[in-house]
């Protein structure tokens, strides 16, 4: 438990809480901390899914400009490197993991929700990547993850122009997959992830893997990895339980122990 970022784990689901008054600006600490509870929500058995949440008003407006604004380039370098490093230990969670977002999720924000393999939001959320209205670019994810989600033209008119983006328009433009009543993120996002509560684990582990390894790749070794953790999964117990119930009693009807 740490002083803005907390693991709360109810039901086999893990919720990332950012708590940081006003807007939950991500400054040293929040980082910090973030990576803890993402180590501790990938490592704990009892957490077979992860929401990442910021509250009923704000999901996290960025990082703390005014700390930023002091730092030297060395001060600077080693902040962006770190808040990479934590924002990619959040992707890394091998389980499924999906973004409540109300209120916005602007810079540092933004990168934080795009880590998530699912992001729900209210309909009065407002997305966006504004850095350079700072005279900088995103450095945590940013140009990055966003491109590999909605390709890159789209990411350099978001980046270039460094506007606010409606939730209408970030549905339809992919950055975000569910669009619900502002009070009703959370549940929605719950909804999602309680139905891997007593899923397949290992394998829900390997599709993650494969499927974010293989973007990282050329096709043919993408294959190859997908091969690879597809015949792993015959020396686990799920599979063989799995099977066994299809088998003898139809599909979606087995019990899974996550080994």
């Amino acid at each position: 438990m740490g002083e803005f970022v907390s693991l709360e784990v109810e039901g086999g689901v893990g919720t990332i809480r950012l708590d940081r008054p006003p807007v939950n600006a991500l400054n040293n600490q929040v980082q910090a901390e973030l990576a803890e509870a993402a180590r501790e929500a990938s490592e704990r058995d009892d957490v077979r899914a992860v929401i990442l949440y910021g509250g009923e008003k704000t999901f996290a407006g960025g990082a703390d400009i005014k700390e930023m604004a002091e730092r030297t380039y060395p001060e600077i370098a080693k902040f962006g490197a770190a808040l990479t490093a934590s924002l990619t230990t959040i992707a890394n969670i091998p389980k499924p993991v999906v973004a409540a977002i109300t209120g916005y999720a602007l810079g540092g924000g933004l990168e934080l929700a795009l880590t998530a393999d699912r992001r729900i939001a209210g309909d009065n959320v407002k997305v966006g990547q504004p850095e350079i209205q700072l005279g900088v670019i995103p450095g945590a994810g940013g140009t990055q993850r966003l491109a590999r989600l909605i390709g890159p033209s789209k990411t350099k008119d978001l980046v270039f122009t460094g506007r606010f983006v409606k939730a209408e328009e970030a549905l339809s433009l992919g950055i975000l997959d569910e669009v619900v009543a502002p009070d009703d993120v959370y549940a929605a996002a719950h909804k999602w992830a309680s139905q891997f509560a007593n899923g397949p684990a290992v394998a829900l582990r390997a599709a993650k893997a494969a499927i974010d390894g293989g973007l990282d790749t050329d096709l043919a070794n993408a294959l190859k990895l997908e091969s690879h953790l597809f015949a792993a999964l015959w020396a686990t117990e799920d599979q063989r339980n799995g099977m066994k119930s299809f088998i003898e009693n139809g599909p979606g009807k087995a019990t899974f122990e996550g080994k």
